[in-house]
């Protein structure tokens, strides 16, 4: 298994990280990407997968971050450059459901955010909250750009949005929301999602999967979404593993 989006900069998993990378190998996990949010942040990103080979991380700005941490592509290219085991852009995307960046500020954030993933040529981490139109159409004018690869991280979107976004050739990530018990069209949604553009995750410390609810996250939790996943795809959970593990693996080619 691999946890493809937590947060082991967030507490409790940062204190406790020898805790939770042993938690992580005792089920059976090969890899785990740490998700960066700030730039304030990225320092403990480097101190974490430092910490042990399974981990890899990203560099990123959070939409919630936008509007006082807008970085022009060429620092965020610098800052995947510079580090060894950055492997994604992101978290970066769009979300109008909360705000707390103004509208403006996120996409411009955002379109910096493609154009280094593009110039990088690894994937970008999309988060996308109350806004699948703008997402999709800002997305759509980079697509003719071949080597733009796109995650959409704890997909919770329409299917509709989800059609769109296989028109780009997106990926998406399943998170513990899909184990929720009023989660029934997202189920629906991954039933359509085909098998070679699927990736599990924790989204941890937060969204902890049923029937964990209630604890803390953390990426020894997978299992659970992957058995979720594995009844609403219909098919083996062993060979569900293999399928995700594998679409990991190449979309970040290591």
């Amino acid at each position: 298994m691999i946890d493809s989006h937590c947060h082991l900069d967030h507490e409790p998993l940062f204190t406790n990280l020898k805790e939770v990378i042993l938690n992580s190998k005792k089920e059976g996990i090969d890899k785990i990407l740490t998700i960066c949010t700030t730039k304030q942040s990225f320092q403990n990103i480097i101190k974490i997968i430092k910490a042990d080979n399974m981990i890899y991380g990203t560099f990123g700005i959070h939409p919630h971050e936008a509007s006082n941490n807008i970085l022009e592509s060429s620092e965020i290219k610098k800052f995947v450059n510079d580090n060894a085991k950055i492997i994604g852009v992101g978290e970066t995307g769009l979300d109008f459901y909360y705000n707390n960046s103004d509208r403006d500020s996120q996409i411009r954030s955002f379109k910096n955010h493609i154009e280094a993933a593009i110039d990088l040529e690894i994937p970008l981490i999309v988060h996308s909250r109350s806004a699948e139109n703008d997402t999709f159409n800002i997305l759509k004018n980079y697509y003719q750009n071949k080597k733009l690869k796109i995650l959409m991280h704890c997909f919770t979107g329409s299917t509709d949005f989800a059609h769109k976004m296989l028109s780009l050739d997106a990926m998406f990530s399943a998170s513990g929301i899909i184990t929720f018990k009023n989660s029934h069209d997202l189920q629906m949604t991954f039933k359509e999602i085909p098998l070679d553009k699927l990736l599990i995750e924790t989204d941890s410390p937060f969204l902890a999967p049923v029937p964990m609810r209630g604890k803390k996250n953390e990426p020894s939790f997978i299992k659970y979404t992957l058995k979720k996943l594995s009844e609403i795809k219909n098919i083996d959970e062993k060979k569900l593993d293999k399928i995700t593990t594998d679409n990991f693996n190449n979309l970040f080619l290591i």
